[in-house]
């Protein structure tokens, strides 16, 4: 995996980090894309963000309401499993 050094800096009235061109092909992210990021270990994690193609009558408000509702008690359902 190739390491790249980058400096955060002030972009507008946010602080940010840009990403060459090269590194975004790589990844198939483009301007305007949605990404993810999460912390783990310490870590930032950036992943592109899975467009879902939601079936003929399923609300994509539900599915976000739904997903807010797994990630809040995540920790309960797989305590669920463990069972």
């Amino acid at each position: 995996m190739e390491q790249i050094e980058r400096k955060v800096t002030k972009i507008g009235n946010s602080i940010g980090i840009t990403l060459p061109p090269e590194l975004l092909r790589q990844v198939g992210l483009s301007q305007g894309d949605d990404v993810q990021i999460e912390v783990k270990g310490g870590n930032i994690i950036l992943r592109k963000k899975e467009q879902l193609h939601l079936p003929d009558g399923v609300d994509a408000e539900f599915m976000e309401l739904l997903n807010d509702v797994i990630k809040e008690h995540d920790k309960a359902f797989k305590g669920l499993v463990d069972r």
